[in-house]
């Protein structure tokens, strides 16, 4: 037999071996397929075929863990906002007056469209372009509120002291999501990250880890030593997590040298070589005194931050045990972009080599090695009533001062979870 045919019978064997593994993989394709052309048909009441997609794919991610996901096309544009901590908007944090269950803005945001139009804290949003927002659930109003910037809205707010509604006239532009918080506002709008009840001792908020969270984070430790602060306290309270990397880069920012975090895949196998510290990317001074505030809803990336800091003994953790999250997510793009898959690939690892992740087991298991457990003295539980306080308190804080007037706080601060750090922070530097 000639050679060239020979290589062609041989060619054509390699791809019919490869069509029968992909049909094997996908061989219910057809039958998913089947199920949609059986519903599309006969049930009782049209359904549409991309709502019938989303369930399915939800459906099958629901399989593997809590935290992979089907992201579908409506979803992604918020999930990528949060991640890449801008959006297109007019700078307003809204949420829901519980007594008048009206859209009501908390804070405008300082250097944004919402705060040069005169939005103000309070205002309570009647009607957009218009369309009264009764009855709007939150998430409803923000995505129409939110839009491509150099767009316009209109937002008729009620405002106490006013005889009728004002209507502000707001051109969207990019919004930057602030992660990294101070303790109040500044007249400017400018974030103090002093403490207010020891101006010596800085207090920073990290409310996820973004993008943009190592470089603010970066800028804000440099100038806090050069101003001499005796101490510092990180609140990673109610923190979700966020991007592995930035996590890792904040931890490098603490350590000169040795391992911040490991990662193990499929089979607990250590697949890529350990994340680890590097001298040149150290910013706090060695000794300097430092406390990280946790809570059971500190999780993933603010886990690996605690954790860190925690196993090199570079801080005291104060609080609660957090979450347990030790998974690693990687998004894969679906339709060219449009959807994506956020699928859990490995496990990550303290420096001591304990597991951070809480199995399904482990959920009633006080015992167990999962997440980060405060520092022995230093746990401080609150109850519902204190953390929803300790909400509320936060976010009056955030509120910028009108005009020149200083910050107008109300009493003693109700979080010892803080006083109590403070504390600690005060006796280290001693």
């Amino acid at each position: 037999m000639p050679r060239r045919n020979l290589n062609i019978i041989m060619l054509a064997a390699f791809l019919s071996l490869i069509c029968y593994h992909r049909a094997a993989r996908t061989r219910y394709a057809a039958v998913f397929a089947d199920a949609v052309n059986q519903i599309q048909d006969s049930y009782v009441e049209p359904v549409d075929q991309r709502t019938l997609f989303n369930a399915a794919m939800d459906g099958m991610m629901s399989e593997l863990d809590p935290y992979s996901s089907y992201i579908d096309p409506e979803t992604l544009a918020q999930f990528n906002a949060d991640i890449d901590q801008e959006f297109g908007g007019i700078g307003v944090e809204v949420s829901l007056d519980p007594d008048t269950e009206r859209l009501t803005i908390v804070n405008p945001l300082p250097d944004t469209p919402a705060f040069d139009a005169g939005a103000m804290a309070g205002d309570q949003i009647m009607a957009v372009d218009g369309e009264s927002t009764e009855g709007w659930p939150l998430a409803d109003a923000v995505g129409v509120i939110r839009g491509p910037p150099g767009t316009e809205v209109i937002i008729t707010v009620a405002r106490d002291g006013e005889d009728a509604p004002l209507d502000l006239n707001i051109t969207r532009a990019k919004i930057e999501i602030e992660s990294v918080l101070g303790d109040t506002r500044n007249s400017d709008g400018s974030w103090n990250f002093h403490l207010e009840e020891d101006p010596g001792i800085g207090y920073i908020r990290i409310a996820s880890f973004g993008k943009n969270t190592a470089v603010e984070l970066r800028e804000i430790l440099i100038r806090l030593q050069r101003e001499n602060v005796r101490g510092l306290i990180f609140d990673v309270r109610r923190n979700p997590g966020g991007l592995l990397d930035v996590a890792v880069e904040i931890c490098d920012m603490f350590i000169d040298e040795g391992v911040l975090v490991s990662t193990r895949g499929r089979g607990g196998v250590e697949e890529d070589p350990p994340y680890t510290a590097s001298k040149h990317g150290t910013v706090v001074r060695k000794h300097l005194p430092i406390a990280v505030l946790v809570d059971q809803w500190s999780a993933s990336a603010s886990e690996i931050f605690a954790a860190c800091l925690q196993d090199y003994e570079r801080a005291v953790v104060v609080g609660e045990r957090t979450w347990g999250k030790g998974t690693v997510q990687n998004i894969t793009n679906l339709e060219g972009g449009r959807s994506a898959l956020k699928l859990t690939v490995a496990t990550y690892w303290r420096p001591s080599e304990k597991n951070i992740h809480r199995l399904s087991e482990d959920r009633e298991d006080e015992n167990g090695d999962w997440g980060v457990r405060p520092n022995n003295g230093l746990e401080v539980k609150l109850d519902e009533e204190q953390s929803k306080t300790l909400y509320e308190t936060q976010r009056d804080r955030a509120i910028v001062p009108k005009g020149d007037q200083p910050h107008e706080l109300d009493g003693a601060r109700p979080d010892p979870v803080l006083l109590k750090a403070l504390e600690v922070v005060k006796k280290m530097g001693r």
